[in-house]
């Protein structure tokens, strides 16, 4: 794991500096506290900047920025290549390549670009954000792994193009600007993120996950998507429900296998649900010392959480693992929230953000670098009771007898009051023809936002709705899936928006800076196209979330783990709010109500005084966001010996 910087520039600027590559560094150390490494082209127009955590070849010969050997490639790269052996191999079969370390997967992608050119991508399974700068050529070239779970930031204009695994590594140059886009918040007030390529900074973008970028001095950078979820999907309509239960038992133990790649202790986060067992049990098959297996709670009982230390024991005790256990409580929220800010670069509202950075703490603190987590099972294997009130919704709405009743029924909502409702959204989505799914995270309605908004903002966005951030992912769905339907969709639009932006970025986020290395099996690209390839048939049984995945669990998990209730990995909220946490709330968001013009200071008080926790949750740390990062200004550091 490390984090990546570098900036070119274009014919006729000023030279790449050395001081800003150290400092933009600097600012990332937490993403690689174990080294650094700059490098400068002898024209000085192209840079990079590197830090690492040391997980695969802990040679220093391993370091980066890593070159191919007569230096006309040079490369960053954030990540883990788990098949980086098969492929060295299969580059050594094809001979005229020179190896300068002994397992870097750094290298591999060096010579694997030199072999395949920008198809290389093809032959790579794992999570990466990299650049890499081709001499010959004389361009740039960044990628995003398919699932977006490693980061990719990137800024450019006449002058420059800039990128780094964080935000607030670009900021540390003050050529670039630092105001808020106020497109993107009002996007964020629906997603809980803003969505790629967007970023809540104005000129400031984030790659989209499965897409890459080609950047030649002066001219605009190229956006090309390599890898699709819809487009790539493996189509499996004749399989039997045992067969797929068969071949996907094959392929997450393959998946979680590939992830135990490390030359550093690897430990498994473990709540006790189904997706964080399975993940632990096959883990530790195999397993010649006990793994280390992490769960927190809170240090109270609360009635809108409980701790699920029971249930991870319970598959601690079968894998017979190292268990450790932390507990938190409100303090150490209200200890890390200025922390917790300034690692998010953006707000990342999930409460999970939370708990994660906690674990992650106590793995480092154990000498554990690297975990394997359990996001993506829920959004592959229809988790989420809610996507049964969805689809109703969408059958019923589809109904040739029910459409023209749809506008009185929306009607008669907003009369009774409900214009604030998701259902009066619904009905309004299903009126345009559109789909009613936008997402597993929609914080405020339509109507919801246009209440919020201050006078400036309702008047700019009057006509504008957050369709326009959904409107090219459906459109790539509809264009290229090779499974149409609703329960699809669900899944399409989550892998790619709510997991790469919000639930992915809250994990890398949080681990990072920690120092620490998350790796998610149920997100492998073969594995999730393996699952989009399924008949609905097989993922969707109303009323039985995650039957597939549950079936596959049988062998391995006892029935107390596999019949509870889902209980999602989140926090006490509507206790907390009722203590410091609700006070230090209200205290920041009547001010900033008072200070700026984006929110409606009555809507504010209306949200108080019903005490709506989470929709509380989200204003507050865009707040403390803003404050942080828009008001004031970055410390930039000054190194002893750096070039100005």
């Amino acid at each position: 794991m490390r984090g990546i910087s570098g900036t070119l520039s274009f014919p006729g600027e000023e030279p790449v500096q050395s001081a800003l590559l150290e400092r933009m560094n600097y600012v990332q150390q937490h993403r690689g506290p174990d080294s650094s490494g700059l490098w400068i082209s002898p024209t000085r127009d192209v840079g990079f900047g590197f830090r690492r955590l040391a997980i695969v070849d802990l040679d220093a010969k391993a370091n980066q920025p890593m070159s191919n050997e007569d230096e006309s490639l040079h490369l960053v790269f954030n990540g883990e290549i788990y098949n980086h052996k098969e492929i060295r191999r299969e580059l050594e079969a094809r001979g005229g390549h020179s190896w300068k370390t002994d397992h870097s997967d750094s290298e591999v992608i060096v010579h694997a670009y030199e072999e395949w050119g920008v198809d290389c991508l093809h032959h790579f399974r794992g999570m990466f954000a990299f650049a890499l700068w081709d001499e010959r050529r004389r361009h740039l070239w960044l990628a995003r792994d398919r699932m977006g779970v490693k980061p990719l930031y990137y800024t450019w204009n006449s002058r420059f193009f800039s990128f780094a695994s964080e935000i607030k590594a670009l900021l540390i140059d003050p050529r670039i600007p630092r105001r808020m886009n106020e497109e993107a918040f009002f996007h964020f007030l629906s997603f809980l993120v803003s969505p790629a390529p967007q970023t809540l900074f104005e000129g400031i973008l984030k790659m989209p996950a499965g897409c890459s970028l080609l950047v030649r001095p002066g001219t605009e950078p190229h956006l090309t998507r390599y890898w699709d979820a819809a487009r790539d999907a493996v189509p499996q309509g004749l399989l039997s429900e045992a067969d797929a239960t068969v071949e996907l038992t094959r392929l997450l133990d393959e998946s979680v296998q590939l992830r135990k790649v490390s030359d550093v202790p690897v430990g498994v986060f473990l709540s006790g649900g189904i997706d964080s067992s399975l993940n632990t049990v096959l883990f530790s098959r195999g397993e010649k010392s006990p793994v280390h297996t992490f769960s927190l709670g809170y240090e109270k009982s609360h009635p809108s959480y409980q701790n699920e230390f029971a249930h991870a024991r319970t598959v601690a005790t079968q894998t017979q693992s190292n268990h450790h256990e932390v507990q938190i409580g409100e303090t150490d929220l209200l200890d890390f929230m200025p922390r917790m800010v300034e690692l998010q670069d953006e707000p990342i509202v999930d409460p999970v953000c939370i708990p994660v950075y906690f674990l992650s703490k106590a793995a480092r603190k154990q000498g554990v670098i690297v975990c394997q987590v359990g996001e993506g099972a829920d959004e592959l294997f229809c988790g989420y009771p809610f996507w049964d009130h969805i689809l109703r919704w969408d059958h019923l709405g589809g109904q040739p007898m029910v459409r023209p009743w749809l506008p009185l029924m929306h009607a008669g909502l907003t009369f009774v009051g409900k214009e604030r409702s998701l259902a009066v959204e619904q009905l309004r989505r299903l009126q345009l023809h559109q789909p009613i799914f936008w997402g597993g995270a929609e914080a405020f309605s339509q109507v919801g936002k246009s209440l919020l908004l201050g006078e400036r903002l309702k008047k700019r966005f009057s006509r504008f709705t957050s369709w326009e951030a959904i409107r090219p992912i459906y459109e790539r769905f509809t264009a290229g899936c090779r499974m149409p339907g609703p329960v699809h969709w669900m899944s399409y639009l989550d892998l790619n928006l709510r997991l790469p932006e919000l639930l992915l970025m809250r994990v890398d986020k949080m681990s990072m800076g920690a120092s620490i290395e998350c790796r998610v099996p149920y997100l492998d690209h073969r594995l999730v196209e393996f699952v989009m390839g399924l008949p609905e048939k097989l993922l969707y049984h109303p009323g039985q979330p995650k039957r597939l995945l549950k079936m596959a669990a049988r062998p391995f998990l006892p029935a107390s783990i596999l019949n509870r209730p889902k209980q999602g990995f989140g926090l006490p909220l509507v206790e907390w709010f009722l203590g410091r946490l609700g006070k230090q709330v209200a205290l920041t968001l009547k001010e900033f109500a008072r200070k700026t013009d984006y929110l409606d200071p009555r809507e504010i008080d209306r949200l108080l005084a019903l005490k709506r926790a989470s929709q509380l949750w989200y204003l507050y740390n865009f707040a403390l966001w803003h404050e942080q990062s828009i008001e004031k200004s970055l410390f930039i550091p000054s190194l002893a010996g750096g070039e100005s």
